[in-house]
């Protein structure tokens, strides 16, 4: 199993920053890659950014890069979102995902997770 504890969500005004964080603990195995999805009503769950959590490896999706980065600090088991030039489009539930499998580019999906965190509402107004 892996817990979740994520933070940081909540409502700022469009073109302002903020910085999600996810702590996780649990199977090792089971968090080889890390990454942030989002969500909104009535849409897909879509992948925002991803990490390998050995190697460093970062993927941005196409629809924030210039905008987000994913980093983390190891040593704390800390994952972070660093949203910066919020958008109102940006308003959704963001989840933290853990997996064994490879989420890079075609591969970020929520069939390839195996673990997720309860989320937390990020509100950009304008």
């Amino acid at each position: 199993q892996v817990q979740f504890v994520e933070s940081g969500g909540g409502s700022v005004q469009a073109g302002g920053s903020l910085r999600l964080s996810c702590t996780t603990s649990g199977d090792d195995m089971s968090r080889i890659y890390m990454a942030w999805f989002r969500q909104v009503p009535g849409k897909e769950r879509e992948g925002v950014v991803s990490i390998h959590r050995i190697a460093g490896t970062t993927y941005i999706s196409d629809s924030v890069k210039g905008r987000f980065t994913i980093s983390q600090d190891h040593a704390k088991n800390t994952l972070y979102l660093q949203m910066n030039s919020l958008k109102p489009e940006d308003t959704a539930m963001y989840y933290c995902a853990a997996s064994r499998r490879w989420l890079y580019k075609d591969y970020l999906k929520p069939v390839n997770v195996d673990f997720w965190g309860q989320g937390t509402q990020v509100t950009v107004s304008s």
